[in-house]
């Protein structure tokens, strides 16, 4: 009877544990449908335009592209990489790497333009096409970009192929356009650069 009792504990605590169950795709899965802070930091992509002020020094000063490659080019630091970072992280790596030539630098980096959040849309919508994001957008913002779905869509079965950019890894998220229109419980999916949304 004992161990009937404490299996049954046993039992009642691994189930209630979070993910007790999950395998690393399911958690690969809630980490990509995890909505975007609205107070996190922009984080610069290639294409972004960027100026680069250095306080009382113009020659270096200047507006810049980042590089496909994520990098950017500056006079004296020559290239240092800006994707990835925030516009405050490039600031201090900027500055870090100036004090070699310049006393005590104040760098600021400002975004000029976002070019780097790119999606696209693959499938049975109107319009096949990649389009540029300037802010936080559901996938419903851009699926009304595409014009709407033809007559052959599943929305019930749309995948979002999506990388990671800590691990690189790619991962493939579901998304029931149904469940959210009828008001079921399915979250409304936020887009990363880079998204690639296929509609069946």
């Amino acid at each position: 009877m004992m161990d009937r009792v404490i299996f049954a504990a046993v039992l009642l605590l691994f189930l209630g544990t979070p993910g007790a169950f999950s395998s690393p795709a399911d958690g690969a899965e809630r980490k990509a449908r995890a909505r975007p802070d609205a107070d996190h930091e922009y984080r610069i992509g290639p294409e972004d335009m960027l100026e680069i002020s250095v306080w009382n020094n113009k020659a270096i000063s200047r507006v810049v592209t980042v590089r496909p490659d994520g990098m950017i080019s500056l006079p004296l630091v020559n290239d240092v990489k800006a994707a990835g970072l925030s516009p405050m992280e490039l600031q201090d790596s900027l500055a870090q790497k100036l004090t070699d030539y310049v006393p005590s630098p104040s760098v600021s980096v400002i975004v000029n333009d976002v070019r780097s959040f790119k999606v696209s849309v693959l499938g049975e919508v109107v319009r096949q096409d990649r389009y540029e994001l300037k802010s936080p957008t559901t996938i419903l913002d851009v699926i009304a970009m595409a014009g709407g779905f033809n007559q052959f869509a599943a929305p019930a079965q749309i995948i979002i192929f999506r990388r990671d950019v800590d691990t690189r890894a790619q991962a493939r998220v579901r998304f029931n356009y149904n469940r959210v229109v009828q008001g079921r419980d399915e979250e409304i999916l936020y887009l990363q650069p880079g998204d690639i949304i296929i509609v069946p």
